[in-house]
C-alpha cells in the first residue's frame, strides 16, 4: 500500500481490503520512523488524522464517498490549518494555531482526504532548497546529504519517501516543480488563480499559486481537482467551471497518443548553463514523447533571460508589503525585553524573521522606497509584460513548451548557503512561467550521473493543465522513472 498510486488505493478502500484508519495508521507509523532523519514534517496531527479517516470510513461504508475520500496527504505548512499549528517555517510564528481553514484546506476535508500533517518549508516560502526554515533543513530522501529543493522541499520529499502519497505546495518562483525534479516526482502549478489563495500565507501575491504533488500526473490530475474552484474571499481567484482532470486522461490508449501535438523547445533553455547529464535525460525524454506521437518545433523566449532580475524585484517588493503583518502585536513572535513600541517592533522582528526572509525584506523595502520605485519596480514589471507576450507568441507556434525543470541535479546541503544569488539561478526555467501566470508541470525523466532524479517541464497556455496531465500521462504509461523510489520507500 505504501508505494500504490490513487487509483490503487481507491479501490482498495472501497472492496474493504483496507481501512481508511488502518491506512493512516499505516502512514503515521511510517512517518515516526522515517521523519527523524528526512525532517520533512513540522507538525503531525495523529489524533487528527485518525478522526478523519473514521469519518471517511464512515463515508466509504455509505457509499458516498469521492475519489480521495480516506486518502491521506500532507499539507504545506503555508496552509493554515484550524486548531492545528500553522509556522510557516518561521520562529515568527512558531506557537500559530490557526483559527480557520484555508480554502485549499476546506476543499480537501470536504472532499475526505485525511491531513497527516503539516510538511516543512522554507522560511515564509523563501528559498529553493529548504534550507531557510526555522525548523531545520529537509533532507532529500534519494541522497540525505543533498536538498530536496524549495520551499516545498518538504511536501516532495514527503511524498518521495511515501510518507505521505500526495501533498499540497506554493509556487512562486518554481517552489512545486523544482522540488518535484529533485525528489523525483511529478508537481503541478496551475494557471495563476485557478486555486484559492485564502489561507495560504502570501509571500508576494501576484505570484503565489497553490499546487499538487504526486508520484504521477495521474495522482496530480485527482488531487489538483479537489483544490481548484471559485472563492469569493480571493480577489484573485478566477470565477469559472471547474474540471475533472482525472477524467480527461481516461481517453483510449493509441500506439501514437499524442499524435498531432507539437512541442516547442526554446532554444534559451537549451544553450549554456544546463549540465550534461541533464541535457542528456531531456533530450532522450523528447524522443520518447516523439515517439508518441508528438512533434516538437524550436520557439523563442527573447526575454527569458531577464526572468530572475525582474522576479528578484517584484517578489521582494511584494514581501517587503506582505511580511509588514508581522509586528509582535497581534499575533506571532514578540520580543520579550524592549523599550517602547517601535523598540518592540523591532526586536519581534529581528528576532521572528531568518537571514534569507531579512535579505528579501530589506531588497522589497528598497525598490519601493521613494527614487527607486520607478527605476526599479515598474521597470520589473514591464519586463513581466514582455515576458508574458513571448510566451503566447511561442504558444502560437506549438502546445505545449518543455525543457529542464532545473539546469543540475541536487546539490549538496550547504553547498550554496554563502553564495544565494547562484541559489536564485537554480530557478532559471521555471522563475518566467510565474510571471507570465501560466500553468507548469514537472516530472521524472531520468536520473543523473549522481544517480539524482532529473525533472522535464511542461509549460502550457492559460488553463491548459489537462493538456499537461494528459501528455505526462502518456509519457508515464510507457517509462517507469516515476514509479521508481529512493531506498527510504522500500
Amino acid at each position: 500500500m505504501i508505494n500504490a498510486s490513487l487509483p490503487e488505493l481507491r479501490r482498495a478502500l472501497d472492496a474493504r481490503q483496507i481501512s481508511s484508519v488502518e491506512l493512516a495508521t499505516l502512514f503515521l507509523d511510517r512517518i515516526a520512523a522515517l521523519n527523524p532523519d528526512l525532517n520533512a514534517f513540522i507538525t503531525v496531527d495523529r489524533d487528527g488524522a485518525l478522526a478523519a479517516a473514521r469519518a471517511a470510513d464512515e463515508r466509504i461504508a455509505a457509499g458516498t464517498a469521492g475519489a480521495l475520500t480516506g486518502i491521506p496527504l500532507a499539507h504545506k505548512d503555508v496552509f493554515c490549518t484550524e486548531g492545528v499549528l500553522t509556522t510557516c517555517g518561521s520562529k515568527m510564528l512558531s506557537d500559530f494555531v490557526s483559527p480557520y481553514d484555508a480554502h485549499v484546506v476546506s476543499l480537501l476535508k470536504a472532499a475526505g482526504a485525511v491531513s497527516l500533517g503539516k510538511a516543512n518549508m522554507d522560511e515564509f516560502a523563501m528559498g529553493s532548497s529548504n534550507e531557510s526554515s526555522y525548523y531545520g533543513a529537509v533532507k532529500n530522501p534519494w541522497n540525505t546529504t543533498r536538498v530536496p529543493g524549495g520551499s516545498s522541499g518538504g511536501s516532495a520529499a514527503a511524498v518521495a519517501a511515501r510518507l505521505a502519497p500526495i501533498a499540497t505546495g506554493t509556487d512562486t518562483g518554481g517552489s512545486v516543480r523544482q522540488p518535484a525534479a529533485f525528489c523525483g516526482i511529478t508537481g503541478i502549478k496551475p494557471t495563476y488563480g485557478l486555486v484559492s489563495r485564502y489561507g495560504m500565507i502570501a509571500y508576494a501575491s501576484s505570484l503565489d499559486q497553490g499546487g499538487a504533488f504526486g508520484a504521477s500526473a495521474e495522482d496530480c490530475a485527482l488531487l489538483l481537482g479537489a483544490m481548484t474552484g471559485f472563492d469569493e474571499r480571493d480577489s484573485t481567484s478566477l470565477e469559472r467551471p471547474t474540471e475533472d482532470y482525472a477524467a480527461a486522461l481516461a481517453a483510449p490508449a493509441s500506439a501514437k497518443p499524442l499524435e498531432g501535438l507539437r512541442i516547442g523547445l526554446p532554444r534559451e533553455f537549451f544553450a549554456e548553463g544546463m549540465a550534461g547529464d541533464v541535457r542528456a535525460a531531456i533530450e532522450a525524454a523528447l524522443d520518447q514523447y516523439r515517439a508518441l506521437g508528438a512533434t516538437t518545433v524550436e520557439v523563442s523566449l527573447p526575454n527569458a533571460k531577464l526572468a530572475i532580475p525582474a522576479y528578484y524585484v517584484i517578489a521582494p517588493a511584494e514581501c517587503s508589503s506582505n511580511l509588514s503583518r508581522f509586528d509582535g502585536v497581534r499575533y506571532g513572535h514578540r520580543a520579550a525585553d524592549y523599550g517602547d513600541l517601535a523598540d518592540m517592533y523591532s526586536k519581534s522582528r529581528a528576532e521572528g524573521f531568518g537571514g534569507e526572509v531579512k535579505r528579501r525584506i530589506l531588497v522589497g523595502t528598497y525598490v519601493l522606497s521613494h527614487g527607486y520605485y520607478d527605476a526599479y519596480y515598474l521597470q520589473a514589471q514591464r519586463l513581466r509584460r514582455l515576458i508574458a507576450q513571448d510566451f503566447q507568441a511561442a504558444l502560437q507556434q506549438c502546445d505545449l513548451i518543455a525543457g529542464p525543470t532545473t539546469p543540475t541535479t541536487a546539490w549538496a546541503l550547504g553547498q550554496m548557503a554563502d553564495d544565494p544569488v547562484q541559489m536564485y539561478l537554480s530557478d532559471i526555467y521555471t522563475i518566467a512561467v510565474n510571471l507570465a501566470g501560466l500553468p507548469g508541470l514537472s516530472h521524472p525523466a531520468g536520473f543523473g550521473a549522481d544517480g539524482l532524479p532529473i525533472g522535464l517541464q511542461l509549460v502550457g497556455d492559460y488553463f491548459g493543465e489537462a493538456r499537461l496531465l494528459n501528455a505526462a500521462h502518456r509519457f508515464q504509461q510507457v517509462t517507469d522513472w516515476h514509479a521508481r523510489r529512493p531506498a527510504t520507500a522500500a
